[in-house]
């Protein structure tokens, strides 16, 4: 039986590593690294994992029972009427980014809603934590905490990472601190992964486990790329499809929720529908790439670019579109006042059009106007990228505590749908019924547990 020749192990490691030296017949280790034996991660990452942190939450949540909300029952039990909850925890990972201010970077989903935040250092310091901003479209959020001694991690460019770049991923998952684990950059640019959100990920063949998420993805020197976020995963644990969260687009949006609590995206002011076969026939398309326009708001963006209804946008600053929601995904990414180069082909000739990006303007009502059982509400128009997925209804964009809506359960980032049997699609059929002021004013609500009803008394 022939033999098969087998490389060896040395000089296999170091090609595999990047460093061999470049010889004519065989590639031999070199004796010392930085002063090391061998090639190790070790010495890169005592000075990284000081920088991750691990983050846990409590989150007080309100306890329905269709008994006990009963006043009839309660006063023949003699149950008081307060309201009961239940307290939610949750583990998670964070990354110091700024030592001297105490900012941690991590998901929206670790931290977003949470009552209690608790930071805990690799040095096994405990701190509370304060809540600075979160933005659910990118799943980015920002905690602060007031610590000395901290070690943050320099933020690298992640516009130059390169499809097979060995990268880095620590958090804590499962709970198990400063877990460690390599891989490569699996592809970049991911989108389309499900959810409302703006996606731009990283994937990686990084080992990322639930309690990774907000974690560190670095690379060999050390430099944060990436906040570890989600896995693609049918069995629930690891199958080597992790996706981060790219440091050029954190720290953006990092930068907004610090100075302003919230992010401010820029607006085209259009609404757009995927081109399919039929569509494509009949505007005389040769392929149905690119994106319909079926409205353009007034005094936009858009309208200012000279775009029409029935225009098919086929590329945003040179990169070619497949549909309406790479449009969308790419539009949501860039901050108000970006510039963007648009091709727009219109009675088949095409053109390219520049537009300033402008904050989405939202038509407001303040509840106490529709209903005084509403006082302490503020209501708004559903923003475009929601529409755009056919989302309809009234968003809740604030609820003053101790208000009667706040009692009943309403809570803001929820969408209004329905009024009693009547379905509000938008905030002018809200003004309409709510004005009405029904004996029984019961809101259908669509929300993080689900469609619920929400009586306010």
């Amino acid at each position: 039986m022939p033999h098969r020749r087998i490389r060896p192990l040395a000089a296999l490691f170091a090609a595999v590593l990047g460093l061999a030296a470049p010889l004519a017949s065989q590639a031999s280790l070199p004796a010392t690294v930085d002063g090391q034996p061998l090639p190790s991660l070790a010495p890169m990452l005592e000075k990284v994992t000081p920088a991750v942190v691990n983050i846990s939450t409590k989150t007080r949540v309100q306890v329905r029972d269709p008994f006990f909300d009963d006043p009839v029952f309660r006063q023949f039990f003699g149950v008081p009427g307060t309201q009961r909850e239940r307290v939610a925890q949750s583990l998670g990972s964070g990354v110091i980014v700024d030592a001297a201010k105490g900012y941690i970077l991590t998901n929206n989903h670790v931290v977003g809603g949470a009552d209690d935040i608790t930071v805990s250092l690799q040095d096994g310091r405990d701190f509370k934590g304060k809540l600075i901003g979160t933005d659910p479209d990118t799943d980015v959020a920002v905690v602060q905490i007031q610590a000395t001694g901290l070690q943050a991690l320099p933020i690298a460019d992640s516009s130059k990472l390169r499809v097979g770049d060995f990268v880095v991923a620590v958090g804590d998952p499962f709970g198990l601190s400063q877990s460690v684990t390599s891989g490569i950059v699996s592809a970049l640019g991911r989108s389309g992964l499900g959810g409302t959100g703006y996606q731009n990920f990283i994937q990686t063949d990084a080992s990322i486990n639930p309690g990774n998420s907000g974690g560190a993805l670095v690379n060999l020197r050390g430099e944060l790329v990436g906040i570890n976020t989600m896995i693609f995963s049918p069995s629930g644990g690891n199958v080597g499809i992790g996706f981060a969260i790219p440091t050029n687009l954190g720290r953006d949006v990092m930068e907004q929720l610090i100075a302003h609590g919230k992010v401010s995206r820029g607006n085209l002011g259009i609404e757009t529908q995927d081109i399919t076969p039929r569509i494509a026939q009949v505007l005389g398309l040769k392929n149905a790439s690119g994106a319909v326009v079926t409205r353009v708001s007034a005094g936009s963006a858009a309208d200012g670019a000279d775009i029409e209804t029935g225009d098919v946008i086929t590329a945003i600053d040179g990169k070619p579109l497949r549909n309406s929601q790479e449009l969308r995904n790419a539009e949501g990414l860039l901050p108000v006042g970006s510039t963007v180069k648009l091709t727009v082909q219109r009675n088949g000739a095409n053109r390219e059009v520049t537009a300033k990006l402008t904050p989405e303007k939202l038509a407001t009502v303040d509840g106490a106007a529709l209903d005084p059982r509403l006082a302490g509400v503020t209501f708004s128009d559903l923003p475009q990228s929601l529409r755009s997925q056919g989302v309809a209804g009234v968003a809740v964009q604030s609820v003053k505590p101790g208000s009667r809506a706040a009692l009943a359960g309403l809570g803001v980032s929820d969408v209004v749908i329905g009024v009693g049997n009547a379905r509000i699609p938008n905030l002018a059929t809200l003004k309409r019924l709510a004005g009405v002021k029904p004996r029984q004013l019961v809101l259908v609500v669509s929300g993080d547990e689900g469609v619920r009803y929400v009586d306010v008394r």
